[in-house]
């Protein structure tokens, strides 16, 4: 296979713990996943319980017992997603797109696999200001791995293969004593751009977006101004993947907001839920979260 062809097969991997998703969250991405993606051989959820009514194309894994932790899985923490890194809790015969459960699937996402350079790269969202890149690589190596260009792991793509190391390290620096001392363990994202900082890879903003980050500015003119410009909506038309990463409201609540609401996160950010400023986002986000034909429960 060429480094440039799409494998010929690929694995969706989801993970879900707690209350706050459930087996129709998890029914409704496998529907989407498949219908847009004709190589996409395995769907593994892997989950602190059994889902009753779970799609059968869906293969259960057991979230390893070490990382039902409250300080992984609570207030916010994600660090229980580097389970999948874990030996022996994905095969390894075939690459994987990890995928959160409050991301929205519009298209066909196999391409992302175009955006490697080799097996070993990981890609995912870029996030803060460094991007992945030269200069970054070599900033990680002249201050020692003190800076390094950081990711969001709400969409990564990865070959199960090559990363058991990640879970391995985690889980020596938790053992050590060193958990959130070490400031890459803040995140479980900020972890696995700091270990694999030489094969990290930025999703394109024509592919997929962080929805926070494209739709919601510091004030609502500046929503308004972005959503003006000619060349962004051509842009965000033709988007794959929107996660909805660091809301409050879940999708199904966020598509009942009024027209013309506004709302703000914990960074200050404003969202304005209408059509000038979304496109026709808004209209696909309701369709998407309220299509009862895919929902199993």
């Amino acid at each position: 296979m060429k480094l440039t062809d799409k494998p010929q097969k690929w694995q969706c991997v989801l993970t879900c713990w707690g209350t706050k998703y459930g087996t129709g969250d998890i029914n409704k991405l496998i529907a989407r996943v498949a219908k847009n993606n004709e190589h996409v051989a395995r769907f593994v959820i892997i989950s602190d319980r059994d889902h009753k009514g779970l799609d059968p194309r869906a293969e259960p894994a057991k979230l390893p017992e070490i990382f039902i932790k409250p300080e992984f899985t609570t207030g916010g923490q994600c660090h229980a997603k580097l389970s999948m890194f874990q030996k022996g809790v994905l095969k390894t015969d075939m690459p994987a797109i990890y995928i959160d459960l409050d991301t929205a699937i519009f298209g066909p996402i196999e391409q992302a696999f175009d955006f490697r350079k080799d097996e070993k790269s990981i890609v995912m969202f870029q996030s803060a200001n460094l991007p992945f890149s030269r200069l970054a690589r070599i900033i990680f190596h002249l201050t020692k791995g003190k800076r390094y260009a950081r990711g969001n792991s709400s969409f990564v793509v990865f070959h199960p293969k090559h990363w058991s190391e990640i879970a391995d390290k985690f889980l020596a620096i938790y053992d050590a004593g060193e958990f959130r001392k070490f400031r890459p363990t803040i995140s479980d994202e900020r972890y696995i751009s700091w270990v694999a900082h030489d094969h990290m890879i930025a999703l394109p903003n024509s592919f997929a977006v962080k929805f926070p980050t494209e739709y919601m500015q510091h004030h609502a003119i500046l929503s308004y101004a972005k959503a003006c410009i000619p060349w962004v909506r051509r842009r965000r038309e033709k988007l794959s993947v929107v996660t909805l990463c660091s809301l409050e409201l879940k999708p199904e609540k966020l598509v009942g907001l009024p027209l013309n609401a506004h709302l703000s996160d914990s960074k200050g950010r404003i969202l304005v839920w209408n059509d000038f400023v979304l496109g026709t986002l808004r209209k696909k986000l309701i369709e998407y979260y309220a299509d009862e034909a895919i929902k199993k429960t």
